[in-house]
């Protein structure tokens, strides 16, 4: 058995785990996930054969004892010797966030999808809302607006102001100049609200229009919400890359702070984006 450990936030450990599955599932291993066997309930990996609290005790306890070994992927790593510890060992826990195997993870791509498919509690009250709000017209956008933490990590280089997201919407109002655009906007801004965005977005000389739409999901609704939509603008962040995984949604990723103008090319699938995931 691999036991996949890792201490960051739910997206984060989703693709950390998916890698480790991917690796297992191309050699015949069992791979478990400690931190979806006891933390975010939201998933279809909850009622998975191999996800058991009991043994992520376990796990985590012998791991502790040293009883079994642990692979460590973190910065500065050697992965082929990290991979000749995880070949040479019947149990070991796989952790760190530096643990890749890109192809594997495309290869079983479906698989992975539907171990974190989201539990319908969370799914069917957000289908609900969206489909009153919109009433199946338009163009739906997914805004991800991330503040929090964002104001340290990198430097606080991703910590976009109301204007910065503003300036996005706009430009691919403008990309889609006869569409209705219902923005769907998930955000960890207590403060955000949709009058506030509502006021800087200008749809300029177009003949269609943009409703902001915020919905105040918790973390699983609003990434599905971001799943149902037809493309998602968001900062660099795995909640955003997640969101676009499940239906290979277009993702324009927010690496400059200004977007007078967007183009399909900005647009990008899952695939191209998921192998950036560290730059």
């Amino acid at each position: 058995m691999i036991f996949a450990r890792d201490k960051s936030q739910m997206c984060n450990n989703l693709l950390q785990f998916a890698h480790v599955y991917a690796y297992g599932r191309e050699h015949g291993r069992h791979v478990l996930s400690m931190r979806f066997s006891y933390k975010y309930p939201y998933f279809h990996i909850r009622h998975t054969k191999h996800t058991s609290f009991i043994l992520y005790l376990v796990a985590k306890i012998a791991a502790a004892l040293r009883i079994i070994p642990t692979a460590n992927y973190k910065p500065g790593c050697n992965p082929e010797a990290l991979e000749r510890i995880v070949e040479k060992h019947r149990n070991v826990v796989v952790a760190g966030w530096e643990v890749r195997y890109y192809d594997l993870f495309l290869k079983y791509r479906k698989e992975i999808c539907e171990l974190f498919r989201i539990d319908e509690a969370y799914t069917l009250p957000v289908k609900a809302k969206m489909r009153i709000l919109d009433e199946g017209k338009g163009l739906r956008l997914g805004l991800h607006i991330r503040r929090g933490d964002y104001a340290q990590w990198a430097d606080g280089h991703y910590f976009y102001d109301d204007e910065t997201y503003a300036s996005y919407v706009n430009a691919f109002a403008r990309m889609h100049p006869t569409e209705h655009i219902h923005v769907y906007m998930s955000t960890n801004d207590t403060e955000m609200t949709e009058e506030r965005m509502s006021r800087l977005v200008n749809t300029g000389d177009r003949n269609g229009s943009v409703t902001i739409h915020l919905l105040g999901g918790n973390p699983p609704e609003d990434l599905f919400m971001l799943s149902e939509c037809d493309a998602i603008i968001g900062p660099h962040s795995t909640f955003s890359l997640v969101a676009a995984m499940y239906r290979d949604i277009p993702f324009c990723r927010m690496d400059r702070a200004k977007a007078e103008t967007l183009s399909e090319n900005d647009f990008k699938l899952f695939d191209y984006w998921f192998r950036l995931i560290g730059q």
